[in-house]
């Protein structure tokens, strides 16, 4: 070898190291953004697809998506890790969650703060008005980041339909008609189970009541104070509570468990009707080997207003902040929103999952884009929504420590369900047990 060739093949070898030095560098120079959720699969990865577009997407920021287990399992853990000083910076948390999540004075920076101090534009009303409204301060600032908005709707089984001699074309619109499709979906033997609900609280005392124009609860469903009081021991509650225990009775209606529980009933064919959350219909798309439609929930005739439009659930995206957190990593976040609010991007998630358009451009987007004439019934959820200007009772709601109000409710449901106490006996005690946990909270957040 020359002088001169050993001299190149030095440079080349400086060169390489050079760069295999400055590589990793300059990977460890990006933002990093941790992510948590609470979405399981397959909603969950669909999530963290559009986690990873963002993070192809520029150089500078990169969001590390963690999925912690089921909603309230992930505030949990937020709070813990608050607690501890190091909170992720993002984290899901569900609609119920909000009162909690607007109380923890320090724990979480708003998001029109944010989006102000990071110099990156935002405009609430680019978002859907009962999105808005539910995220936001009496002033109209937004302190949350809508993304994964659904609602309560109703997927019924076409094939069970046309097996029990029903109009698949024609699901049912009022409680009387479900009722009557259910026994003949029964007596047909159309399929083992006529009818579940997922959620039973959201479902059928949340949505009911906005539907219905009944308050949940007094002080407008609690946005209007602290001091609210639950209100589900009326007597259209107690009617409604009554239907159900008579359908799990006649062996029309099954009763699939708390929360989300309830769910597979429907995709599996078990079940021919539920009311689920819209974004159910990714799960549905995947597993059901039945021909299946969707459809508003449906009313009680004779209630003075019914149906109004229903309210939004799933879950919204928190600031979270850290005594380490730098004003470079609040930015991070908030390129993250941006790009997360992009009308594709709100198109392509709602499409795919079966949630929300969570703002008008997202909405008019998909509707351009001619997919809900050929995708019938996917417009359900949005139309629902809007059906209505909303009430004070159809705005939605704001009760602190409502996962734990959600759990009393579904255990006198399910006392009832077992034959121990009436339903009148079991709204009465889930409002008595609910108020004393609405009490707590106003005491522990009274300013």
């Amino acid at each position: 070898m020359t002088r001169r060739s050993f001299t190149l093949l030095m440079g080349l070898l400086l060169a390489v190291t050079m760069v295999v030095a400055v590589a990793p560098s300059r990977a460890q120079q990006k933002v990093q953004v941790e992510f948590w959720h609470g979405l399981p699969q397959p909603l969950g990865g669909i999530l963290e697809k559009i986690v990873a577009d963002f993070n192809a997407s520029q150089a500078q920021y990169q969001v590390n998506p963690s999925f912690k287990g089921s909603y309230p399992e992930t505030m949990v853990g937020a709070i813990a890790a608050f607690r501890a000083g190091n909170a992720p910076h993002i984290v899901q948390m569900f609609d119920v969650g909000t009162a909690t999540m607007m109380s923890a004075r320090g724990a979480v920076k708003p998001v029109y703060e944010l989006m102000k101090e990071a110099g990156v534009p935002f405009d609430p009303n680019a978002y859907v008005p009962a999105v808005k409204g539910y995220y936001s301060l009496p002033d109209g600032r937004m302190v949350s980041m809508p993304f994964n908005s659904s609602t309560t709707i109703m997927f019924y089984n076409k094939d069970a339909f046309k097996k029990a001699g029903l109009d698949p074309a024609k699901p049912p619109q009022t409680w009387p008609d479900l009722i009557a499709a259910a026994r003949k979906i029964k007596a047909a033997n159309a399929a083992p189970c006529a009818f579940t609900t997922a959620w039973p609280t959201w479902a059928q005392f949340e949505q009911f009541s906005a539907i219905h124009d009944v308050p949940l609860a007094t002080k407008a469903n609690g946005m209007a104070g602290l001091d609210a009081e639950l209100k589900i021991n009326s007597p259209i509650h107690v009617k409604h509570v009554q239907a159900l225990m008579d359908m799990q009775k006649e062996g029309t209606f099954k009763y699939g468990g708390r929360d989300a529980a309830g769910d597979a009933l429907f995709p599996s064919g078990e079940c021919a009707i539920i009311h689920a959350s819209s974004g159910l219909r990714a799960r549905i798309m995947r597993e059901a080997k039945f021909e299946w439609g969707a459809a508003m929930l449906p009313y009680w005739p004779g209630t003075p207003h019914a149906p109004l439009n229903s309210i939004i659930g799933g879950a919204s995206f928190w600031v979270m902040t850290s005594p380490t957190r730098k004003p470079e990593e609040y930015k991070a976040v908030a390129e993250f929103f941006r790009y997360i609010s992009q009308p594709d991007v709100v198109a392509k998630w709602h499409t795919d999952t079966g949630f929300l358009p969570v703002t008008i451009a997202g909405y008019e987007k998909t509707k351009a884009s001619g997919y809900y004439q050929q995708n019938p019934g996917t417009d359900v959820p949005y139309l629902q929504l809007t059906r209505t200007q909303p009430t004070e009772n159809s705005r939605g709601l704001r009760l602190g420590n409502m996962p734990e109000i959600r759990n009393i409710i579904q255990e006198e449901l399910e006392k009832a369900f077992q034959g121990q106490q009436t339903a009148q006996q079991a709204l009465d005690n889930a409002v008595q047990r609910g108020n004393v946990v609405l009490r707590n909270f106003e005491r522990a957040n009274r300013s």
